[in-house]
Order: C-alpha cells, then sequence, then structure tokens
C-alpha cells in the first residue's frame, strides 16, 4: 500500500476540516487547498500550500475557476502503475495528488428556499468538485476521496495503524460512497431546475432514490426478505426532493356525479356481489339451496 503524501482539500462543510488537515500534517502529507479552506486551515497554525501555487494560475471568476487544470486533474487521474503515465506527469512537472478531500456546494439548502431565484441557484451548482471528486473515485486504486466529515475519525485511525496507507478496500468503499454523492447531486439539480418548466404542481417525472434504513424481519410471507427505505425522520411520500403537494389554496378536485339509482329487478339482477364480484343471479349456491343447476355457473369464470 502506498503512502498519502500529497491531499487536495476543498469543502464547502468544514466540520472537522482543521482538525483532519493537522492529523494530515503530522502524519508527513503535503497539504493543498483553495479560498477559504485554505485561509482557515493557514490561521489555525497548518501548513497549506494555495492551489494557485500548484496550477501557477490565479483563481478566478469569483471563484469559479479554481481547480480546473492539468496540474489538479493529471495529479489525480495518473495511474501509478502505468510508467507511460508516470512518465508524463515528469514530464509536464505535475506531482501525483494521493487524496481528495471535497464536498460540494449546498445547492440543496438554497433549493429548498421557497424564494429562491435562478440566477441564486445556478451560482450554487458546483463545477470543479463534483469533477476533482469523479476523478478521484475512477482512480480509487491510487486516490482515496473523502466526501462526508463523518469519514475523518476513520480514515485517520486507519493511516495511523498502517502507516500512513489507507486499504484497497477502503479506498473503494470511499469511491462507491462518491458517486453516490454525485448522482444524488445531480439529480437534486435536475428535479429542482425542473419544477420551473413544469406545467402543473406535480413534476413530470419522479425519481425516488433512498437508503436503506433497516432490515425487516420479513416480508409479505415469512420466506421472504424485506427492508424499510426513506430518510431518517420523514417516510418516503413527504421527502421534499421526491414529492411536490398541492397547497392548502389548491381549488378542491370536483365531485363526480352519482348515477341515477336502479330499478328493483335491475338491482337485484345486476348489483355487484361482495363474492368474487359476481352479480346475484351469477353466485354459486350452497349445496342443497335453490339454483343449483348447471345453467346458473354459466357465467362464473
Amino acid at each position: 500500500m502506498r503512502k498519502i503524501q500529497r491531499v487536495l482539500i476543498s469543502v464547502t462543510d468544514k466540520t472537522g476540516v482543521v482538525d483532519f488537515a493537522r492529523e494530515l500534517s503530522a502524519l508527513g502529507a503535503e497539504l493543498i487547498s483553495t479560498g477559504g479552506t485554505a485561509r482557515m486551515i493557514r490561521e489555525s497554525g497548518v501548513p497549506v500550500k494555495d492551489v494557485s501555487e500548484v496550477t501557477g494560475f490565479p483563481e478566478m471568476l469569483d471563484g469559479r475557476v479554481k481547480t480546473l487544470h492539468p496540474k489538479v486533474a493529471g495529479g489525480i487521474l495518473a495511474m501509478r502503475g502505468r510508467p507511460d503515465h508516470m512518465q508524463a506527469l515528469a514530464e509536464q512537472k505535475i506531482a501525483p495528488i494521493d487524496m481528495v478531500v471535497v464536498n460540494l456546494y449546498r445547492f440543496e439548502e438554497v433549493a429548498a428556499k421557497p424564494d429562491a431565484r435562478l440566477e441564486e441557484l445556478i451560482e450554487n451548482i458546483d463545477i470543479g468538485g463534483p469533477s476533482m471528486i469523479r476523478a478521484a473515485a475512477k482512480n480509487y486504486q491510487d486516490v482515496a476521496v473523502v466526501v462526508s466529515p463523518r469519514d475523518y475519525a476513520g480514515i485517520l485511525d486507519e493511516l495511523r495503524k498502517s502507516g500512513g496507507a489507507l486499504s484497497h478496500e477502503t479506498k473503494w468503499r470511499l469511491a462507491k460512497q462518491a458517486f453516490r454523492t454525485t448522482a444524488d447531486y445531480d439529480a437534486a439539480i435536475s428535479a429542482r431546475l425542473a419544477r420551473d418548466d413544469s406545467a402543473g404542481p406535480l413534476p413530470q417525472d419522479l425519481n425516488l432514490r433512498a437508503p436503506k434504513l433497516m432490515d425487516l424481519r420479513y416480508g409479505e410471507n415469512p420466506h421472504q426478505s424485506a427492508a424499510l427505505y426513506g430518510a431518517r425522520g420523514k417516510g418516503v411520500a413527504t421527502l421534499r426532493r421526491w414529492t411536490t403537494c398541492r397547497s392548502a389554496a389548491s381549488p378542491r378536485r370536483p365531485q363526480a356525479t352519482r348515477p341515477p339509482p336502479l330499478s328493483r329487478n335491475s338491482a337485484r339482477n345486476r348489483a355487484p356481489s361482495p363474492i368474487l364480484g359476481l352479480r346475484k343471479r351469477d353466485r354459486v349456491q350452497p349445496r342443497g339451496g335453490r339454483g343449483n343447476g348447471p345453467r346458473d355457473r354459466e357465467d362464473l369464470r
């Protein structure tokens, strides 16, 4: 297992990131970071290099362009076991990046605001973050990708025990989580933007995706397996991301008119029976009862 030597950190959710960076630095990793993340890490006394020092290009366009550069993408995507990849890095003076710690702009929080404008939604669509996450996840054999602060403690524990390296199994688990994160992010963007073009209060497409909350004892029958899926604290039908409900001010659905009443004979002969939905004259009578001949069975299917 290769040791984690170079880490790129760029996070919106800065929960625990300073302590994580400090521990990574103590383990001998070089830290690269962007914008406010770099400033917070530096102010805590942890050595960190701005990504602009790596790329040789300043952050620009109000932060829209930070990490979209070959010296970042190449350092993440290069396969360490491919001599031609490593030669290309050496020719272009690109250092490999062994870990990417990224979480994304909070698009869903902005989208949840009832008065969110389209311009605000667009500005909160992350570009560089998903690119780095997907690149690192694609190259999971050589690069660890971390998208949640909940993973910091476990990763540090493994790094300490293994001398600064992460196992193949851990990298694969983190990669799958990363792809799930970007998929959910894109789904949230697509669903929210589609609401502006919907002809009615309900969406044209409904995409359901829910984590498993618990295993159940059995399914519809004792020999079947079953599980409960949804979001903690919410039922599937009430998730804001998945459904759109009519407001209290929506007009009520008009009541259907009742059909005219049937005559006595018609009602007696054609009223639905609670037994298999048969008409009364088609029911099979118990043995010994009235109407037990073959003619009374002719309509039974």
